[in-house]
């Protein structure tokens, strides 16, 4: 039997009226309406999945149902994934690192939300993820968030604790991964000499290989035929890493990460703030300037000098 879980009353964000919930393990495949936490604010609606470590799974205008990103497996969300050391596992019969991923293993197998707080507009959350290729619940590895939708914007800081007691080899990470509808075909970002100053936009189309790109302005979007789509925007980071996948049957998608190099090391902290937005790119750029200026310039996370472009940050 699966272990009760427990529903109590409880303050979210200085907000009343929210509702903590609390988790025991489960194994539960596909996604179930009931596994749906929805955030809606008028503008935006955000939601993420609760088998899934509360990896955001949708993301769409109020009152649309075109769903705007991908959540075909377990690694096809929004969400945290990081990478260590060969450790001997596969992949199938890849060989493979150790990969804490928040929604779970390519098994699907589900991964353990021990805590979840939220308000109609807000919601935050604590898991234990699991190794992609394993299964094993990685206990050394705490994974949080906080989501806010603000207006037309959505702001998620992301928060990896590690526990362990090995220090692994400086790594690319995706901050965080970000697995879009394949109808977001063109990806558009700055590549000049002088951000922020209105230079021309560049758009690409990605093969089905990892390719690697920096962003002057710290963002970079997907978007359609008519020039719409989701923006990110990661104030830390300054390159990305992308990709098409086309592989038929609904497993078709975009995906693109903001990434940083580091190695896990005992008792580190990584937290850095996320920015998504739905629209056109010249409203992104106006609506991330100001973002980007402010924030902070380095994640919470001593960088390690020169990384890997680890083999394991291939598409899932």
């Amino acid at each position: 039997m699966l272990p009760a879980r427990t529903y109590i009353i409880a303050a979210a964000f200085a907000l009343t009226s929210a509702v903590q919930i609390t988790f025991g393990d489960q194994k539960a495949p596909g996604v179930e309406d009931s596994d749906w936490i929805y955030l809606d604010n008028g503008t935006l609606r955000l939601g993420v999945i609760k088998s899934a470590g509360a990896g955001i799974g949708f993301l769409a205008l109020s009152g649309s149902d075109r769903n705007l990103l991908n959540h075909y497996d377990r690694g096809r969300l929004i969400q945290q994934s990081y990478y260590g050391d060969a450790d001997g596992s596969k992949w199938v019969d890849k060989p493979w690192c150790l990969n804490p991923v928040q929604g779970g293993d390519y098994k699907n197998a589900v991964p353990k939300l021990v805590q979840a707080e939220i308000d109609k507009e807000k919601l935050y959350s604590k898991s234990i993820p699991l190794h992609w290729a394993t299964g094993e619940k990685l206990d050394d590895f705490i994974l949080e968030q906080w989501i806010a939708l603000k207006e037309d914007l959505v702001h998620v800081r992301f928060r990896m604790s590690y526990k362990g007691k090995e220090s692994h080899a400086p790594r690319h990470q995706e901050m965080p991964a970000v697995f879009l509808d394949p109808s977001l075909s063109d990806l558009v970002l700055y590549q000049g000499a002088s951000p922020w100053t209105e230079g021309p936009l560049s758009t690409k189309q990605p093969g089905q290989k990892n390719e690697y790109f920096d962003i002057p302005e710290n963002w970079a979007a997907f978007v359609d035929e008519r020039g719409e789509g989701v923006g990110v925007c990661v104030p830390s980071a300054s390159q990305i890493t992308c990709y098409r996948f086309r592989g038929g049957a609904n497993s078709d998608c975009s995906y693109l990460a903001p990434i940083t190099t580091f190695g896990f090391r005992p008792g580190m902290t990584f937290e850095y703030d996320a920015y998504f937005l739905i629209g056109k790119t010249d409203e992104m750029r106006s609506r991330f300037e100001p973002l980007v200026k402010a924030a902070r310039t380095d994640p919470k996370a001593e960088q390690d000098g020169a990384g890997q472009p680890a083999t394991c940050s291939e598409a899932k």
